[in-house]
């Protein structure tokens, strides 16, 4: 009979010679809460590795990314399921968290590329073939539309892991809103009809399937932040120094920070096939973006010019009902005030 061993998979790492053991861990062995903790495996399980400082957060990623086909977790009633946890899904799960403590929230991604740092963050990551034994109070789909060859279908699969009890969301855009004259627009205004475009049918597909399971849906405005780096329309202008675009566009803006709040907000109230509108109601043109960016003096580079004189027009979003309903403001007023300079 082989001799057993019970060891913390992290404390087995760090030994005075650099030298680790990693086990060889097989389905049933995955099935634990969290990657600390104690597992009683044979010995002849392990294998000897070279030991780095940073084996420990891989371990576990790899722990939670390479889970059996029927991975046994349990689900509280406040945990969460963020579908595409980029920098979105992110701020949703630290304002989650905060409003909820000692919940569980996953982040369901395409590759393990970023599970380590998901981890850091307290979100146990898992890969979207991994087919999980339970289902969510809570789940929101923040994945772009660019990564996948069938969109609605992966919201429709993520609404099947939503067990109906908390809230279940779909975050879209304010592009399939049929007003293109850089006229008002608001939670009302009509949408496009499917067959406009490639891109605002993909968008509307996707909202009629999470619709349909009795979600809701987040159309947001132009997302912007300082995230590891500056993200946002104009860090691509300014990178360019000129655009053909036309500087007349009337663009629309929201940060991150108070999309994920927004998102938040919504999911609390448990609301059921409803549509909302995330903006911080104030329209700005593609010109004034601009201006605005080599006001601040916040970067070495200077944005010239746009050249274009024929593009389509914009739109000016104003969400005040989602606002009052919600009782929702933003923390950026603006994206003037972001910058901290007057427009």
């Amino acid at each position: 009979m082989s001799s057993r061993v019970c060891l913390p998979l992290s404390i087995t790492l760090a030994t005075d010679k650099r030298i680790g053991i990693t086990p060889r861990l097989g389905p049933a062995e995955l099935n634990c809460r969290n990657p600390l903790s104690f597992l009683t495996l044979s010995a002849s399980s392990f294998a000897s590795i070279n030991y780095s400082p940073s084996m420990d957060v891989s371990l576990a990623a790899k722990a939670y990314s390479s889970a059996s086909d029927n991975e046994a977790v349990t689900s509280g009633e406040n945990d969460l399921l963020i579908v595409g946890p980029g920098v979105l899904g992110r701020l949703v799960a630290e304002k989650w968290r905060e409003e909820h403590p000692g919940c569980q929230i996953f982040g369901q991604t395409m590759t393990a590329d970023h599970h380590d740092e998901l981890i850091q963050m307290g979100i146990k990551p898992t890969l979207k073939e991994t087919k999980l034994s339970i289902k969510f109070p809570y789940v929101i789909f923040c994945a772009p539309p660019s990564r996948t060859e069938d969109y609605p279908a992966d919201v429709r699969e993520a609404a099947l892991k939503w067990n109906a009890e908390g809230s279940f969301m779909f975050t879209s855009s304010s592009a399939p809103y049929d007003c293109h004259d850089n006229g008002p627009c608001d939670e009302d205004t009509p949408v496009v009809p499917i067959g406009t475009s490639p891109r605002t049918d993909v968008l509307l597909k996707a909202e009629k399937a999470a619709l349909e399971y009795g979600g809701c849906v987040l159309r947001l405005a132009g997302l912007y932040c300082l995230y590891k780096a500056d993200r946002g329309a104009h860090t691509y202008w300014l990178s360019k120094g000129t655009s053909d675009f036309g500087g007349d566009h009337i663009v629309n803006l929201i940060h991150y920070e108070d999309a994920a709040s927004l998102a938040v907000l919504i999911l609390k109230k448990k609301f059921r096939g409803r549509i909302f509108l995330g903006c911080d109601n104030h329209p700005v043109s593609r010109q004034q973006v601009m201006d605005l960016v080599n006001k601040s003096g916040k970067y070495s580079q200077k944005f010239k010019g746009f050249t274009g004189t024929s593009d389509p027009l914009g739109k000016k979003l104003n969400n005040s009902k989602t606002r009052a309903e919600l009782g929702w403001e933003p923390k950026y007023r603006s994206f003037a005030e972001f910058l901290g300079v007057s427009e």
